[in-house]
Formats: structure tokens, C-alpha cells, sequence
């Protein structure tokens, strides 16, 4: 394979939903793919359709040994990279009270750190060649947060903090950082991808419609999550394309409304936030 037989993507948490779906896309759009999972055997399939686009690889994102061997993979296999996609994760639900610290700490190594180490591990070879995009899988989540979902949102307020700054600091070098943030998507999220935290009786009261959303959501959720792959690697190939991107109408929705909110604090309490400088 030469370098001209289209991009270059690094996908992680290929298995199912967003990972699969996007390795579909990039497929589609004439692109190469090394397509990560924790248990690469449920690649296969992925590999056969690729028809040699397609290559696969083991990647726990919290071990660092597999982290620098996927990123090495991509380059000796491919020749490059230009697109690096960090989707793998979880979700979580549970009062911030009714989460362990161990818990907290292992979402985070997921969501947070195992994103940040792949970003690390690939930076360096999109600033060299001058060119490249980093796509942060995030959520509404990671815009705005609920009752129970203090853990998942806390991971993607930080994830989406930390992309922010570092999409200014590879602009010069002609890489761009793009954060998606998906409303509910047709994928087996609620399922077994969702740690649920012990129960407190008294948070019954603001958490309990949380809980029993994520127990019925699976197979429910509008979204249709072949759509949305179709839509990033849509935003992929802008001349012009946002910092972030929401999907789903609810997504947007509910970003918005935030927004509107956290304006309209901002607005009424400006003159008591201005009177606090030095005379």
C-alpha cells in the first residue's frame, strides 16, 4: 500500500456501536483502518470486509505497552495516520455519594486517561508530518450533566477541557482536534457497558428516573448510530469543521437549553461578578 490509497484511521473500541460503525464509514469513504478492540477476535469480521483496508490489534487503553503498539502498527502497516478516533469507554450511573472511589478512579482511567495516553502516543507523528485529526469521542454528557451521571459526564467535562486546549496547540502545526458529542444512540450503552454504582435509598429521589431510564433505553434510543459515523466522517473531510459537533436532535436540544441557562446566570448576576475588581 502507498500513502495515496486514502487516509490513515486509528478507531478505538471497535467491537460494536460508534467503533464498528465508523470502521464501516471510513471503509465506505475509501479509507484504511486499523481497528483496535480489547479481545481483537471480535474484529474478524471487520477485517474480512475490509478486504486489506482493513487491519486489526489489541488495545487496552490503560495499558501503556499496548497503547505504543497500536500507534506502531498503524505506521508500519499503513505508512502513516490521519485520523485517530478515542471511542472506547463506558458509561456510569450512580450518585456522586454512592460511588466508591476505586470505581470513580477505574471510569476514569478509561474515559479520561486511556484517551489522553492515545492522544499522547499519536501527537507526535501528526505534528511531525504536518497534518492529521483527533477525534474525541465525547457526549452531551460532556457539555452538560443530571443527577447520576456525575462519574460518565465528569470524565467528558475533562476529556473536552483538556481536547480544547490542546486543539490551539496543534493548530500551528496544521492538526485539528475535533469533539463530538452524541446525544442517545442506538448501541448497547445501558447494557453491559454501563456500571452501575450501589444504591442509597434516599437518593430514590433524584436519581431513581436515571437509573430506570438506563434500564429500558437499550433498543429505544433515536439515533441511529450508522448515521452518525456517516456524519463524522462528513466533519472529517470539512475544509472548515467545528470544534465540536452534536448528534441527535436531542443533543441538541439539550445543549442548547444549557447554554441558554448558564447565559442567562451569567447575564443576571453580572453586576455583582463585575464588582469584585480593586478600586
Amino acid at each position: 500500500m502507498t500513502n495515496t490509497d486514502g487516509r490513515v484511521w486509528l478507531i478505538t473500541g471497535c467491537s460494536a456501536g460508534f467503533g464498528r460503525e465508523l470502521v464501516l464509514a471510513a471503509l465506505a469513504a475509501g479509507d484504511r483502518v486499523l481497528a483496535t478492540a480489547r479481545r481483537p477476535e471480535t474484529l474478524a469480521e471487520l477485517e474480512e470486509l475490509g478486504n486489506g483496508r482493513v487491519r486489526t490489534a489489541a488495545l487496552d487503553v490503560t495499558d501503556p505497552g499496548q497503547v505504543s503498539a497500536a500507534v506502531a502498527q498503524a505506521i508500519s502497516d499503513f505508512g502513516r495516520i490521519d485520523v485517530v478516533v478515542n471511542n472506547a469507554g463506558n458509561g456510569s450511573v450512580g450518585a456522586v455519594e454512592e460511588l466508591t472511589m476505586d470505581e470513580l478512579r477505574t471510569l476514569m482511567e478509561v474515559m479520561f486517561f486511556g484517551a489522553v495516553a492515545v492522544t499522547k502516543a499519536v501527537v507526535p507523528h501528526l505534528r511531525t508530518q504536518g497534518s492529521g485529526t483527533i477525534v474525541q469521542i465525547s457526549s452531551m454528557g460532556g457539555a452538560l450533566s443530571m443527577p447520576g451521571f456525575g462519574a460518565y459526564c465528569g470524565a467528558k467535562f475533562a476529556l473536552e477541557g483538556l481536547s480544547e486546549a490542546l486543539a490551539a496547540e496543534m493548530a500551528p502545526f496544521g492538526v485539528r482536534v475535533l469533539i463530538v458529542e452524541p446525544g442517545a444512540f442506538r448501541t448497547e450503552f445501558g447494557g453491559g457497558r454501563m456500571h452501575r454504582s450501589r444504591s442509597i435509598d434516599a437518593y430514590v429521589a433524584s436519581t431513581s428516573a436515571t437509573r430506570a431510564a438506563i434500564e429500558n433505553m437499550d433498543g429505544t434510543q433515536p439515533g441511529d448510530p450508522a448515521k452518525a459515523a456517516a456524519a463524522i466522517v462528513e466533519m472529517v473531510g470539512s475544509a472548515n469543521p467545528p470544534l465540536r459537533l452534536a448528534l441527535g436532535g436531542d443533543a441538541v436540544d439539550a445543549i442548547r437549553t444549557h447554554h441558554e441557562s448558564v447565559l442567562s446566570d451569567l447575564t443576571t448576576w453580572e453586576k455583582l461578578s463585575r464588582s469584585t475588581a480593586l478600586d
